[in-house]
């Protein structure tokens, strides 16, 4: 982990921006697709701790993004050369353009300053999404990445920041995967090399300045 003063510089809010990934409620809400994620999600305080780093980034003027992740009805444009794409089809809570299940699940509040990026296909918030140019039109070098899951979209997002030429941070205890041994063995063995690894404590510690103009 890195010293409140390394955090504190890399965290310079006129620079950085914080994601949340696939927080919506047919994922991490009580009707969601995937039960037991959505569980651990909610049972390990994660949604929780990403709910109070949106509020913190807002009132530091870190700009926050929500990606989410939806099908249209018809299907078309989406993914099908997976089997996780074919498994999502079949779901009897499908994650479909306009429904409440693409909507920003609680306790995470949208505000009007928020970006909110949809993505019809693939598996990352960043790669084909707008999410990259909005934050070089923003100025930003860091992104913190929270959310789910650690199996898939989180390491995605990370990976593509990292590609992208962003210093990535993620607060440990604000993402969620299934089992939580992967999460945390994710984290360890294959997060750990390419982010800054950080407790949602800490971030929102070193985010406590105040509001840009």
């Amino acid at each position: 982990m890195p010293s409140y003063d390394a955090l504190r510089e890399i965290l310079d809010p006129a620079a950085t921006a914080l994601l949340t990934v696939e927080c919506q409620r047919g994922v991490v809400g009580p009707d969601a697709a995937l039960p037991e994620l959505a569980r651990e999600a909610q049972a390990s305080g994660a949604l929780a701790r990403v709910a109070r780093l949106v509020t913190a980034a807002r009132a530091s003027g870190v700009q926050v993004i929500h990606a989410l992740a939806e099908r249209r009805p018809d299907g078309r444009g989406a993914n099908r050369n997976a089997r996780l794409f074919r498994v999502a089809e079949r779901l009897p809570v499908r994650q479909l353009s306009g429904s409440t299940a693409v909507r920003v699940a609680p306790p995470i509040e949208v505000a009007e300053e928020d970006f909110v990026v949809r993505r019809l296909h693939g598996l990352s918030p960043l790669h084909g999404t707008e999410v990259d140019a909005l934050l070089r039109n923003l100025g930003c070098r860091t992104l913190i990445v929270t959310g789910v899951s650690a199996n898939v979209a989180v390491p995605n997002a990370v990976f593509d920041a990292v590609n992208l030429g962003y210093t990535a941070v993620v607060p440990t205890d604000a993402i969620a995967g299934v089992p939580a041994a992967y999460t945390a063995a994710m984290i360890r063995n294959t997060l750990a090399l390419v982010a800054t690894l950080a407790t949602t404590d800490d971030v929102l510690s070193a985010l406590k300045r105040p509001r840009r103009g």
